[in-house]
């Protein structure tokens, strides 16, 4: 390759390890605040619900790093390290669709565990007060009412009651109207608030897997004519 072609190669692999930082700590962000979010509702998720914001996180700091190295790579013309870097990508990119495959695999299964954790943990909204206040916010953030139904809490609390954090207007604690009461179940709320911001963050993740091939095409291009250089001299 000649001179000035290397030259065009350094700065497009620059060029996208700009964008690769920037979507690395696109990732990372996107992953803590995922986390966050997902925080309040931990006692309903269980471990499930952290495992893949967890996991983004991990791979978007890697990436941030990675960055670093490719630049490095391009600066030196190290054919260690662009290789090394051309490597970590194409892993990172193994990674990401591993990801979105346990995602997706798990869906179900992060769904019957909200379920599960609702069912039980109503059980104590009359007697353990941290409980309660669980899902009073929960009700009023995710505008929902019981685990399928506001209809859940007739057991719990008797009479035909529910809690005031299901109403819409006051008064539906002892008199409830489609008008008056939240009537989606807070499983299938959760299950959407989650899963709403997942697909934000797979949106960005399939933007950095196309970066990512070309970053890895960039690499080879580099380490090519890294190569030729060495067998000139």
């Amino acid at each position: 390759m000649a001179e000035g072609g290397m030259k065009i190669v350094k700065c497009m692999l620059f060029f996208f390890n700009a964008i690769f930082w920037i979507c690395g700590l696109a990732l990372i962000i996107g992953g803590v605040l995922v986390l966050r979010n997902y925080n309040e509702y931990v006692k309903f998720t269980g471990d499930l619900g952290d495992t893949i914001p967890i996991l983004i996180i991990v791979v978007g700091g890697i990436i941030f790093i990675t960055g670093f190295c490719g630049c490095c790579g391009a600066i030196k013309e190290s054919y260690c390290m662009v290789s090394t870097y051309a490597c970590i990508l194409i892993v990172l990119l193994v990674a990401e669709v591993g990801i979105g495959i346990a995602g997706f695999v798990m869906n179900d299964e992060v769904k019957d565990q909200i379920t599960e954790n609702m069912d039980a943990t109503m059980k104590d909204y009359q007697t353990v007060n941290v409980t309660r206040d669980l899902w009073n916010d929960m009700q009023k953030n995710l505008k929902c009412c019981g685990t399928y139904n506001y209809t859940d809490w007739y057991d719990v609390i008797g009479d035909k009651k529910v809690p005031a954090s299901c109403c819409i207007e006051k008064g539906c604690e002892v008199n409830q109207t489609p008008k008056n009461v939240y009537e989606e179940g807070c499983s299938e709320a959760l299950f959407n608030f989650i899963k709403e911001n997942i697909i934000i963050i797979a949106g960005i993740a399939i933007g950095v897997a196309v970066i990512q091939i070309i970053g890895v095409v960039c690499a080879c291009c580099l380490m090519k004519s890294i190569k030729n250089e060495y067998e000139v001299v």
